[in-house]
């Protein structure tokens, strides 16, 4: 695994925690507010990470088809 494969998968697995904790609803408020703030930053890094990685894919292929 490459070290932004790694980065992704550190991202995904932060994100499914802070859901997590939004799901179960029990924590005070301000730490629910807290975790819907992360939960919006580590989405918007998980997408911006996937567009970079689909980009690499795609200069892979179109190296490989060449």
């Amino acid at each position: 695994m490459s070290e932004g494969e790694g980065n992704f998968e550190v991202i995904l697995a932060d994100l499914d925690k802070t859901i997590a904790i939004l799901a179960d609803g029990t924590a005070p408020l301000d730490q629910l507010v807290a975790a819907h703030q992360r939960a919006s930053r580590l989405l918007a890094e998980a997408e911006a990470r996937l567009d970079e990685l689909r980009s690499r894919a795609d200069e892979t292929a179109i190296l490989l088809s060449q």
